[in-house]
């Protein structure tokens, strides 16, 4: 069996469950699709496969399978490259400090902020009316 390690990535609401097998062949899978057809852009795909070029990685030699759900594309491409990233540690802590100067290992924390009662969003306030 190869060996697989496993990294979660979180972003506002999106979350990505990232698979990384070593000695793969260069499959790169999200929810059942080719990376190119799930994430369009090249400025995605490329800062989803920073962490590898950080540490000098080929993407050939892994096999990625990525679930992710929740969020817009441009958070699940956060979610996942945090992902990537918790998953490379995982496999040699000695990448750490590479990822970690690079804020590949930060987790952006901002959400969305709740509606309060009384208010027409979380700030927001109804139109006033002095007459």
């Amino acid at each position: 069996m190869q060996q697989e390690k496993i990294g979660i990535g979180r972003r506002k609401t999106a979350v990505a469950s990232v698979r990384l097998r070593a000695g793969g062949t260069g499959k790169f899978i999200v929810n059942d699709k080719k990376i190119e057809e799930y994430f369009p852009l090249e400025l995605q795909r490329t800062t989803i496969l920073s962490p590898l070029k950080t540490c000098n990685l080929s993407i050939e030699k892994y096999d990625v399978l990525v679930r992710v759900k929740g969020g817009g594309l441009e958070g699940q491409t956060i979610a996942t490259r945090l992902g990537i990233a918790r998953a490379l540690v995982g496999e040699d802590d000695n990448r750490k400090h590479d990822l970690k100067t690079m804020g590949f290992l930060t987790r952006d924390s901002r959400k969305r902020e709740r509606k309060k009662y009384g208010r027409a969003g979380a700030r927001k306030r109804f139109q006033f009316s002095k007459r």
